[in-house]
């Protein structure tokens, strides 16, 4: 499904419980504008990473809210009346059911937990 979109979303769970992660190389090894990779699972959520930089398309989950938490850059997520802006350390949750569309303006780092059974791109 997300070969119809110029992003990268690795659904694969990138590390096992009790393995540590490090975020700071793997912002440094993307080259993609547009990266995904699960992180990790808990419980029936998953924690992925989004390294990004532009705009994704409008999309809603119909059955899934969505976290968003920024570590570095800005994200803005357009909804149908208002723009969030996250800046570093700042997050939203996005309710089921909302259309909504993440944008960077400039290289950003975030993490998003989600169900483990989300369509990244939506439904």
């Amino acid at each position: 499904m997300e070969n119809q979109f110029s992003y990268v979303t690795k659904l694969n769970i990138m590390f096992s419980h009790l393995e540590r992660m490090d975020i700071n190389q793997m912002v440094r090894e993307c080259k993609d504008k547009w990266f995904n990779q699960t992180l990790t699972k808990v419980n029936e959520s998953v924690v992925r990473i989004g390294i990004v930089d532009g705009e994704y398309h409008w999309h809603k989950h119909d059955n899934d809210d969505e976290f968003f938490f920024v570590l570095e850059g800005q994200l803005l997520i357009d909804l149908a009346d208002q723009t969030i802006e996250l800046n570093p350390n700042q997050g939203v949750t996005i309710s089921k059911g909302i259309l909504h569309r993440p944008r960077a303006p400039r290289k950003t780092v975030m993490l998003m937990v989600e169900t483990s059974n989300i369509i990244p791109t939506g439904d």
